[in-house]
């Protein structure tokens, strides 16, 4: 009789569990945003301004994988401003941790999540109101913010973003695995449309600005 009762409860857990486990992403590490797109569209993903991956456009706010149009400035990045036929005011500002640059006559200027574009036409407009008649302002990155690159790779750490790399460049900038690496998928944490969201991601990857890179530890 207490077989017959165990049995059956067994069952009754089974019959509750198994709808569950169905319905999830055997891939995916709880805990992380991990839509079921981002695991399966093929690496390297689209260059900005390409078609995005099927069911992209219907992905949670923080998800990485859908690439901005445009670089967005943050802070740690570096851009020359030119406004011509004004050399005194033409030269490299740095974005500050506040997200601002700090301009000749206007001020602060925020540069935090805009294109290039949208900030010169910011620094036209403040300079139109009150100092040149008809200004002209090109604005241009001249180095990226900083990637990082933490656990199990030979030199954890900050370093210089260079345009194009991907996760598994990155890993070689960083001297490459340690011992105990996992090397087929790492942890990627970018800041998308102002919130930060983590996923698991292919050594192929492309890597932007900002992004931190966690390597993690084989499980045997």
């Amino acid at each position: 009789m207490e077989r017959v009762t165990v049995g059956r409860v067994l069952l009754l857990v089974l019959a509750v569990v198994a709808p569950a486990l169905g319905g999830c992403n055997m891939r995916a590490i709880p805990g992380l945003t991990t839509p079921a797109f981002a695991l399966a569209t093929p690496a390297p993903l689209p260059p900005p301004g390409a078609p995005l991956p099927i069911g992209a456009g219907s992905a949670p706010p923080g998800v990485p994988v859908v690439t901005y149009p445009a670089y967005r400035l943050d802070a740690g990045d570096r851009v020359r401003i030119i406004v011509f036929g004004q050399d005194n005011l033409s030269r490299l500002y740095n974005v500050d941790t506040a997200g601002r640059i700090a301009f000749p006559l206007i001020g602060n200027v925020e540069a935090r999540g805009l294109t290039t574009t949208e900030l010169g036409n910011d620094i036209e407009a403040k300079l139109r109101k009150n100092y040149i008649k008809d200004p002209k302002v090109s604005v241009e990155v001249d180095a990226y913010r900083p990637f990082f690159i933490l656990g199990e790779v030979t030199k954890p750490g900050g370093y210089p973003y260079v345009n194009g790399m991907t996760v598994e460049s990155a890993v070689a900038i960083a001297e490459g695995y340690t011992e105990r690496a996992k090397q087929r998928m790492v942890r990627l944490t970018r800041k998308f449309g102002g919130v930060m969201s983590t996923v698991m991601v292919p050594t192929d990857y492309p890597v932007q600005p900002g992004d931190t890179i966690y390597v993690m530890e084989r499980m045997f």
